[in-house]
């Protein structure tokens, strides 16, 4: 979605081919040197195109606070494209930024966490906290309707430390979590957030992402696919 996304923005600003010849060229300010992604108008692309080397960062050195408007124009740049390409209501949208499993028949709910909890002690996931989200819905809402819900969150200490090191901003997506929770009718999955390299692979191309950040990236995605995977079959 990403790469076809980025390829559709830079297509739109290519350059038309004049009809007539070109008028004789004007001289072009140069490009400011931003140690950002671009956000002014240049000669040299559009608003997703770096327009200087990034400086040499230290480890865990923050990233610069983006400005509301900077946020407000990215947004109006690239969502109607989303929209033009996705042609999608939210519920199908959400539906492409999770990974998701249906537990085997007949496993119990409990069964399932048992399972992801055996599987995260062997591939180093550190638990760390749950939320019983269904119990404060009967506590604090009194729906007592809804189905069973909990989201369980895990870390992998070495992992997280390496990410932080490259890009602070990478917390917000720490501890990773794993949702079990029943549907409408009962059935039992295990979701959470799809972390798709093909972004990773996208900017390593173009912005020199580090193997290692790659790296880590590709190995928290497999411990948690390994941990869904073991609950929803009840493996353990």
């Amino acid at each position: 979605m990403l790469r076809t996304l980025l390829f559709a923005v830079s297509f739109a600003c290519l350059p038309a081919v004049a009809a007539d010849p070109p008028a004789a060229p004007k001289p072009v300010p140069a490009a400011p040197t931003l140690p950002w992604f671009g956000m002014t108008q240049t000669p040299y692309g559009p608003l997703l195109i770096q327009q200087a080397p990034p400086p040499p960062y230290r480890d865990y050195q923050m990233n610069r606070i983006l400005k509301p408007e900077e946020k407000k124009r990215w947004l109006q740049m690239a969502m109607p494209m989303m929209a033009n390409m996705m042609q999608m209501d939210a519920r199908e949208a959400m539906n492409y930024f999770a990974t998701k499993y249906k537990a085997r028949a007949g496993l119990s709910f409990d069964e399932v966490v048992e399972s992801m909890m055996l599987r995260a002690n062997q591939v180093n996931l550190k638990f760390v906290c749950s939320n019983l989200m269904w119990k404060d819905f009967q506590a604090v809402l009194g729906d007592n309707s809804a189905p069973r819900v909990e989201v369980f969150s895990f870390c992998d200490i070495a992992v997280a430390r390496d990410l932080l090191r490259l890009i602070p901003e990478m917390v917000v997506f720490l501890p990773c979590r794993i949702a079990v929770m029943e549907d409408a009718d009962k059935n039992i999955w295990v979701l959470t957030l799809d972390w798709d390299v093909t972004w990773l692979d996208m900017a390593g191309k173009q912005m020199g992402i580090t193997p290692e950040l790659r790296q880590g990236a590709m190995a928290i995605r497999e411990k948690l696919d390994s941990v869904m995977r073991a609950g929803a079959a009840g493996e353990l």
